[in-house]
């Protein structure tokens, strides 16, 4: 297997077993995931960098075992940082702080293939930068679904005033995001979705749930509010994720949105991605700069 040692804006990186297959029904490697990395970077780093990154590792590939790693590992190179992060039972933990593209090849190199993010800056843990709403479908239902439930979130959220950007998930479901950028809190992001998914699953109880129930998901698009929890991360923008073949976590129009609710499909693979980036732009971006405030409800 092929290593080489690369230089990423004056930084020295070894790269390793370069022509392992990591997706193995497309044969993409692991050098064409850190080169997606790396290409991707610039645009990415707007929404991982000042963010402890929990990533989910796959040594063997997406076919087998994988594991999640909070605490950034020793050995990282000195250009890898760290922030705070939630942590867990036994304190705090130093995640990985990827802000240069050097660091995404390294986290490439460590076959780390999905990147995600909490919605707090290590800056300040207990101040949210957005609100995000993770739409997972019950099978039959899929992400025509979702995209029907997206609309109609975005038409709630429109009503109180809220810009809200979409995106996929890479997998099966959708993300709804709305930008903070001001003074809130874990709690107050996770009532507020609680109540925006309560009022959808009144409003279409065919549709929507919001009850976290397994048991009561087929055939429905369950929108979990729990992901604003301080502890959790969604998966970030940008992100790969470890399916049969190199999706991504792909931010989208919402006119896609409304023809995915038809029935078009809304799934991208890396190299589209970067075709989008290169027409559209970061959809995205407005996520990292636009201010807006929740409505404060009664019992807050």
């Amino acid at each position: 297997m092929s290593d080489t040692t690369v230089e990423i804006d004056g930084r020295r990186l070894k790269l390793t077993n370069l022509d392992k297959v990591l997706y193995p029904e497309v044969s993409f490697t692991k050098a064409e995931v850190i080169d997606y990395y790396v290409r991707v970077a610039p645009t990415m780093l707007t929404h991982v960098a000042g963010r402890g990154v929990t990533l989910r590792r796959y040594p063997d590939g997406v076919d087998g075992k994988s594991f999640f790693e909070k605490r950034c590992p020793s050995h990282r190179p000195d250009f890898v940082g760290t922030l705070p992060g939630p942590g867990d039972r036994g304190g705090a933990i130093e995640y990985c702080h990827f802000d240069s593209v050097a660091a995404m090849a390294w986290c490439g190199n460590m076959a780390a293939i999905e990147v995600h993010a909490p919605m707090a800056r290590g800056v300040d843990l207990e101040a949210p930068t957005m609100c995000v709403f993770d739409l997972d479908p019950g099978p039959p239902a899929g992400m025509q679904e979702c995209c029907d439930v997206a609309v109609d979130l975005r038409a709630v959220l429109s009503g109180v005033g809220l810009d809200s950007f979409p995106k996929t998930s890479g997998s099966k479901g959708l993300q709804v995001y709305v930008p903070l950028n001001t003074p809130h809190t874990h709690d107050h992001c996770s009532s507020f979705a609680l109540a925006v998914a309560q009022v959808l699953e009144k409003n279409y109880p065919e549709r929507v749930l919001s009850a976290m129930t397994r048991e009561l998901r087929k055939g429905k698009v369950f929108i979990d509010w729990s992901q604003n929890s301080r502890h959790k991360t969604t998966v970030a923008a940008y992100s790969l994720r470890a399916k049969s073949t190199p999706t991504v976590s792909t931010p989208v129009r919402w006119d896609e949105v409304e023809a995915g609710a038809e029935g078009e499909p809304l799934s991208f693979e890396s190299a589209e991605v970067l075709d989008r980036i290169d027409e559209l732009g970061d959809l995205f971006a407005p996520t990292a700069t636009l201010e807006q405030e929740l409505p404060v409800s009664r019992g807050s």
